[in-house]
């Protein structure tokens, strides 16, 4: 019996939104989802593991697997690239996981282009200011790589249209059920539920 295919998520978000503490707390929920861990050439931060956070890669292997067509999608952000395994994807897809992409609106888009039917949701701060308070509290960048998030995220919310769902994410709890009822939604649609139901729809028709 074949697999009903998976269902590929993705969620993107100004960097300081929330986004990867939401995902992290998704994958910890009873939701069936795998992440789909990217490569970077970007350095690990201190609590970041090498392949369960990012692939770190040199940006001669990045380079290389790029030449080589690895990647479903690729970005270059604040001069580190980024890439998401097309093979990965690909085979995961087809035995029937459902999958969580973290990736920019740039990735996004790309990545729209090959599965057009994939399920994209934003994530939005409450506002600027408590942004811009979130990457100060992080004491990870200086105030000039702050300045240059802070613009970087206004760009990145100019494109919240192209998203099928927005999350505010306020409260992380409140964000949290948001995210999980949109993914039951998404399971629960007439495609998902004909294809999983065929035999059953067989009978009863």
């Amino acid at each position: 019996m074949t697999a009903t295919p998976g269902s590929l998520y993705i969620i993107s978000a100004p960097s300081g939104a929330g986004k990867t503490s939401l995902v992290r707390a998704l994958l910890q929920s009873a939701v069936d989802l795998s992440l789909s861990v990217s490569y970077t050439t970007r350095p690990p931060r201190p609590e970041e593991v090498d392949g369960r956070d990012y692939h770190f890669v040199s940006r001669e292997a990045f380079e290389q697997r790029l030449k080589q067509g690895e990647f479903l999608e690729s970005a270059q952000v604040y001069g580190n690239l980024y890439g998401t395994s097309k093979t990965w994807i690909n085979d995961a897809l087809s035995v029937g996981r459902d999958i969580l992409l973290e990736i920019d609106s740039q990735g996004a888009r790309q990545v729209r282009r090959v599965f057009p039917a994939s399920v994209a949701i934003f994530v939005l701060p409450p506002s600027l200011e408590v942004l811009e308070e979130r990457l100060r509290n992080r004491a990870q960048d200086s105030p000039e790589v702050i300045s240059q998030r802070l613009a970087s995220a206004r760009d990145e919310i100019s494109h919240v249209g192209e998203y099928d769902y927005v999350i505010l994410n306020d409260m992380l709890d409140h964000a949290l059920h948001d995210l999980k009822c949109i993914v039951q939604a998404e399971r629960l649609s007439v495609v998902k539920q004909l294809a999983r139901h065929h035999s059953l729809l067989t009978q009863l028709g």
